[in-house]
């Protein structure tokens, strides 16, 4: 291979991207046989999925960086307005599912679009192009100017999250509210101001679960908590003195992970029937299938692929900020989606349906987390080229 063509072959980031969809294909094939969705071959359209969002890594890495950057505004544009025309949608083009109007339907079978899912992608690459903007327009930071751009952030960053909530979708909301947070963190802004928004952030949340708990119709009716969602905190808190249908799923989650074992039941014996299983349970399937050892070895995974995303982020900050915050958003969403959804599986958070990121089934999640992959491997692949030219 050429000197030349090897910085086009981002190595870890293939092996990686390789075992993700390998892992993905396996566990679904497993859920599958558990026949919730007769006549549904959720394996072959995974597959599908995969093709699709590969090519379009593949077509990506011809995209400009400083053009997307260029750009960037009017990519939030777009992602904010799928968002918007969703909740103003009739039924018949945007049909509730399981009491959430989050999908666009499609006349072509087993397709509907998230946009939500696209939104996120939409808004790190946004952000990730405002804080650079920022930066290079308040050269000498202050405390007003780091007030400014925390409050530019927010306003951002709510215009999607608000139709979100709505729709009703907690979950989502939260992931978009977490991004924004890390990337205030990581943008540099006074410590006395971020030690002031981790304390006050800490104490709003504290103060939201008490009230959840202690008044759950004031929760409902002010803050707009839905009561399955209060059901959902109640039950992760204090779940041995709740009605039992509402320990419904932790309970067989945590049957189907520990009947795994250390090495788990392997292929074609899924036994325990847990609902929503090549979504939102897909974790509770792989450590039925491949046990402790199996699920421990995904987990090691993407910590090693969020290990290799801020690492990038901080080698390619001095010469490309821009695509470092890029980087810093993508490790903030896969950090807070594989934190909540393996984290619901075992119990230590309350259950969303957040699924888990190149592992669940669904190809909005797909599409959209390949295209945010393919933004980090162009990255790679810049900072690789530079660092030829560089020590040449």
């Amino acid at each position: 291979m050429k000197k030349n063509q090897s910085h086009y072959i981002q190595l870890d980031l293939i092996i990686m991207l390789i075992l993700l969809m390998s892992i993905s294909i396996l566990a679904i094939y497993n859920a599958q046989q558990l026949g919730q969705y007769p006549g549904q071959n959720f394996v072959v359209k995974q597959i599908l999925f995969y093709c699709i969002s590969i090519s379009v890594l593949a077509a990506m890495q011809f995209i400009d960086l400083e053009q997307l950057y260029k750009a960037s505004l009017y990519i939030f544009i777009f992602g904010a307005f799928l968002v918007i025309a969703l909740h103003f949608s009739p039924e018949s083009i945007a049909e509730p599912k399981n009491g959430a109007k989050s999908w666009f339907n499609n006349k072509i079978p087993f397709v509907s679009i998230q946009p939500s899912e696209f939104t996120k992608i939409a808004l790190i690459v946004f952000l990730s192009a405002l804080i650079v903007r920022h930066k290079e327009k308040f050269e000498i930071a202050t405390i007003w100017t780091d007030l400014w751009l925390i409050l530019k952030i927010i306003i951002v960053t709510i215009i999607p999250t608000a139709f979100i909530y709505n729709q009703p979708d907690l979950g989502t909301s939260l992931v978009f509210l977490f991004i924004a947070g890390v990337l205030i963190i990581l943008s540099g802004v006074n410590w006395k101001i971020l030690i002031t928004l981790i304390v006050g952030g800490s104490a709003a949340v504290a103060l939201s679960i008490l009230l959840i708990l202690n008044l759950p119709e004031f929760s409902e009716e002010v803050l707009g908590i839905k009561p399955h969602q209060i059901k959902r905190v109640v039950t992760w808190l204090d779940p041995t003195e709740q009605d039992p249908n509402d320990r419904y799923h932790i309970e067989l989650s945590l049957l189907t992970i520990g009947s795994g074992q250390l090495i788990g039941k392997g292929m074609n014996h899924s036994e325990v029937n847990i609902p929503e299983a090549h979504t939102d349970f897909i974790f509770s399937i792989i450590g039925e299938s491949f046990g402790f050892i199996g699920g421990a070895i995904l987990i090691l995974l993407f910590f090693l692929l969020l290990y290799r995303l801020v690492t990038l982020g901080m080698k390619v900050y001095p010469n490309d900020p821009f695509g470092a915050y890029i980087c810093f958003g993508y490790m903030s969403l896969i950090l807070i989606h594989t934190f909540q959804n393996i984290g619901m599986t075992i119990g230590i958070m309350p259950i969303t349906g957040i699924p888990l990121l190149f592992i669940s089934y669904g190809g909005s999640t797909i599409l959209s987390t390949i295209i945010g992959y393919a933004l980090v491997y162009k990255i790679a692949i810049e900072d690789s080229l530079r660092q030829e030219f560089l020590f040449k």
